[in-house]
């Protein structure tokens, strides 16, 4: 039997070997529950609120069982936090003798192959992608894992990462001249053998999808999973259960075949036309869609002259290449990788253009500025989650600080066919009606006015002033928050932060350090951020989260569950809102002394029937609708 209590008790290792630490009830009975499903076999889904110390709840279950765990978080930088910080740090406590390992996607990974093509084809790349290069190549000799996390000189957005990394389109597999140096199959290696490892959802669903070729299953079989922000994950899936075909593909495939051919044959130049051919018609059916920005359903463009004639002039060039490939297969296994990937981009696109089940995947696209993508997407992702989950018999659990509506955790169910599983709840330790202070201003227009903003700023700024800056304000829209932006550029005394303008860990570094900032962020801000302190005690909130019921994969889904005879609004889009209101809520008080205010200014809340699920949904903050209030409230704080 696991036991819990003489790690997290209120006498447990814990208590008297990390300097800090108390004992939370909350903790002890989650981390009970983690073992008793991990022991049993079962399936649970637990949410416990902010504070409450989950991880732990269900690091020390997993360490003291003596079982295989995986352990799935919402994003690498989590990853790199539980393997970085807390495994480490419980292992010691605890004199653990479990292994661990750390496993991410190809992607993060050092390919020494393409690297070395790269290298060879120097002259061909810009004066800064030549000398990231060069960097890349000083480091590889001295790396041990290859992990590019380990690269921080370089920008994120440097166009060097996808000529030294591979994918499961252009990996050799086995048949790679690099094969026994592969820093991904060491990697691997290392995951078989560990008795923890920790991934992230992206690497879990790729790994349920079998979309990694030449390497056979991704991840070691195991006796529990843990998937930690388990709200994640219903996206995820979708978009790793589809299908998904963009123009870049077809450049890269054009970049690849082109060195491969320098190093295996180079003495058939008509390949090379053929080539230059499939690059200008990959561009071209870019220029068939006109400007960036756009997403729709593939029905609302397939019959344009313009793109139609595109997509068959991809397909022509496309077929071109593949014959010219299997005409001379057996000259080298790079020529060979990229006969395949032309065939299997061939085949992909197919699929997407021509379903075979029409009534169940929702085919759509996408226009970024230099690329179309065009994707099919499950309608509904339960039935093929749970055949996953039949596939790999283990103990399941399921948590996050938001996954429930309420007392309801039906929504997330729903999402991935969760029927049969225990739910459990454990409400945030914080003593949240002394803490913090809910404000609901009064006389706000309606979210839709052309002066919305506006007005919300101009309801903000006493408070941003009275805070000192400290703040957060996020947005349901970029257009929104560039025009709060504008809005406040000339009327604050405190640093401006805007989200784009640096990469996301650096605007909060800066935050913290500066300690009277004020940061404008949309989605990726309202979760994930952990600031402690006196460096936030204001958060601001323009609308109701509510999705864009013109996002082709939503409106889809919308628009099967009104055929069915549901409430697409009630059943779907208000519970979504509602758990990501409770994920921007959660960014104001993250510690025990933390103090501050939530304002949300969305009048829907009061005046619909909807706002109850959203009231019923929130912690308890002290409520308020006087705006002296919180400006009493945020001078009590100073």
């Amino acid at each position: 039997m696991i036991d819990v209590e003489s790690v997290l008790g209120p006498q447990g290792l814990l208590s008297e070997a990390l300097p800090g630490f108390s004992w939370r009830s909350q903790q002890q009975e989650m981390g009970e529950a983690v073992a008793y499903c991990i022991e049993s076999g079962g399936r649970l889904i637990a949410e416990a609120g902010t504070g409450t110390g989950k991880t732990f709840a269900y690091l020390v279950p997993a360490l003291l069982s003596g079982a295989k765990v995986i352990i799935s978080t919402g994003t690498k930088n989590l990853q790199d936090q539980l393997f970085g910080k807390d495994l480490p740090l419980l292992r010691d406590a605890m004199a653990s003798p479990a292994s661990v390992a750390l496993l991410k996607g190809r992607a993060n990974y050092l390919c020494i192959h393409r690297m070395e093509n790269a290298l060879l084809d120097a002259r061909g790349h810009r004066r800064d992608i030549a000398r990231h290069l060069r960097q890349v190549q000083g480091w590889s000799v001295s790396t041990r894992s290859g992990d590019i996390a380990e690269l921080t000189s370089l920008p994120e957005d440097s166009a060097v990462w996808p000529l030294i990394t591979s994918t499961g389109d252009n990996c050799l597999g086995s048949d790679c001249p690099s094969f026994n140096k592969c820093h991904l199959v060491e990697a691997r290696r290392r995951a078989q053998e560990a008795d923890v490892v920790v991934i992230n959802h992206h690497l879990l669903c790729a790994d349920f999808s079998i979309k990694d070729e030449g390497f056979g299953e991704l991840l070691p079989a195991a006796d529990a999973y843990i998937i930690d922000e388990a709200h994640q994950l219903p996206d995820v899936a979708s978009s790793f259960f589809g299908i998904s075909v963009g123009t870049r593909q077809f450049l890269d495939l054009c970049r690849d075949t082109r060195a491969e051919y320098v190093r295996e044959a180079g003495d058939l130049p008509k390949i090379l036309e053929q080539i230059d051919h499939l690059e200008k018609a990959a561009r071209d059916f870019r220029l068939a869609f006109g400007h960036d920005g756009q997403r729709g359903a593939w029905d609302e463009v397939a019959g344009e002259k313009d793109v139609q004639h595109g997509l068959e002039y991809l397909l022509k060039e496309l077929e071109g290449l593949q014959g010219m490939l299997k005409s001379i297969e057996g000259r080298g296994k790079g020529l060979d990788s990229c006969m395949t990937r032309a065939q299997g981009l061939a085949a992909d696109l197919g699929q997407i253009i021509r379903p075979e089940n029409a009534d169940e995947q929702i085919c759509w696209f996408e226009v970024h500025s230099h690329s179309v993508r065009l994707n099919s997407t499950p309608l509904d992702v339960a039935g093929l989650f749970q055949g996953q989950m039949a596939c790999h018999p283990a103990a399941w659990i399921f948590t996050s600080a938001t996954l429930a509506v309420g007392e309801s955790f039906g929504h997330f169910q729903q999402q991935l066919g969760l029927l049969k599983v225990d739910t459990a709840r454990w409400d945030s330790p914080f003593d949240y009606s002394q803490q913090a202070l809910w404000f609901v201003p009064r006389g706000l227009p309606e979210p839709s006015a052309p002066n919305y903003t506006d007005k919300v700023m101009e309801l903000a700024l006493p408070m941003l002033q009275a805070s000192k800056g400290r703040a957060f304000l996020l947005f349901t829209s970029y257009r929104a928050l560039h025009q709060a932006g504008d809005w406040l550029r000339d009327k604050l005394e405190f640093p401006l932060l805007i989200q784009g303008s640096a990469p996301k860990a650096e605007l909060l570094k800066q935050f913290v350090e500066k300690g009277n900032a004020v940061l404008l962020g949309t989605s990726s801000f309202w979760e994930g951020v952990d600031v402690r302190g006196e460096a936030l005690s204001l958060v601001v909130i323009d609308k109701l989260p509510f999705s864009s019921p013109g996002e082709p994969v939503l409106k889809a889904r919308l628009d099967a569950m009104r055929k069915s005879g549901g409430n697409p609004f009630m059943e779907y889009q208000v519970p979504q809102a509602a758990i990501a209101l409770k994920q921007g809520a959660g960014r104001l008080i993250r510690d025990v002394t933390d103090r501050g205010v939530l304002v949300l200014c969305d009048p829907r809340l009061l005046r619909k029937n909807y706002g109850h699920t959203f009231l019923d949904a929130m912690p308890p903050f002290a409520r308020t609708r006087d705006a002296n209030d919180v400006l009493e409230f945020l001078a009590g704080m100073k």
